[in-house]
């Protein structure tokens, strides 16, 4: 059965309150998203001006973690390069390659630490040729800043082991290889130790895509914007004007 006048005029009411309540709430949440990145990184620059950490002080629990992270670390300690793991399809400088992600075995401790560190290029024509990176033998320092585990990429199948992943995780590792692994990860920096091992440093910043929420916020507000003015000319100014000219041919 076909709607009244009214009726219609209620439906595209309701229809235009939900949009509108709809477009400002996710204009809302894209400010509130930018807000806290900004909050992020000027948390992360406060603490980057903090003193280095050493092996004692590191986190044990990852609800200790989160406050460690992009704080300065120093570590002493020895590369288990028989447990690299090359991540795949991980970014620097807008090209495509591996992070290698190594454990350290800490110095005089049962504990060891996750290490990214560095990025190498991939090889375009075979994905499994690696270049050789040089683990230095003994007892190194290791020079970064704490972070969380490294980023995960979606997969359309878990893998879990081998040399080249996807993903890692850090209690799924530690259970393959055994070590007493701690809920942090280093991001190691550039230092004299290592020079010319051909690895990439240039690690991304975590917050530096809060354009992008404005941008998304304002796109949101346009939207609601419109919605109101469209509503408010064809549902009231524009009935009115109609009635206003038909009044005036009358008179």
């Amino acid at each position: 059965m076909a709607l009244s006048a009214k009726g219609r005029a209620a439906v595209i009411l309701v229809a235009t309150l939900a949009g509108v309540a709809l477009t400002a709430n996710l204009g809302a949440w894209q400010l509130r998203r930018a807000a806290q990145k900004v909050a992020l990184q000027d948390a992360l620059e406060s603490r980057a001006k903090l003193s280095a950490l050493g092996a004692p002080d590191l986190a044990h629990s990852a609800a200790q973690a989160e406050p460690q992270h992009y704080r300065p670390v120093h570590l002493r300690g020895r590369w288990l390069p028989e447990l690299n793991v090359f991540l795949e399809n991980r970014q620097m400088k807008e090209r495509v390659g591996f992070y290698l992600v190594t454990p350290l075995q800490l110095e005089g401790r049962p504990e060891a630490v996750l290490v990214q560190r560095g990025w190498v290029p991939r090889d375009l024509r075979d994905r499994t040729l690696l270049p050789a990176i040089a683990s230095k033998a003994g007892i190194v320092d290791v020079d970064g800043h704490i972070a969380p585990p490294p980023a995960r990429l979606f997969e359309f199948a878990p893998s879990t082991s081998g040399l080249i992943r996807q993903n890692i995780d850090l209690g799924e590792f530690a259970t393959e290889t055994g070590l007493s692994l701690l809920p942090v990860s280093v991001l190691q920096a550039d230092a004299p130790g290592t020079a010319g091992d051909g690895l990439l440093r240039q690690w991304p910043r975590p917050a530096v895509d809060v354009q992008k929420h404005y941008g998304y916020a304002f796109q949101w507000f346009a939207l609601c914007a419109l919605m109101a003015g469209l509503y408010v000319w064809f549902q009231l100014v524009r009935p009115r004007l109609k009635r206003q000219q038909q009044h005036d041919a009358r008179a």
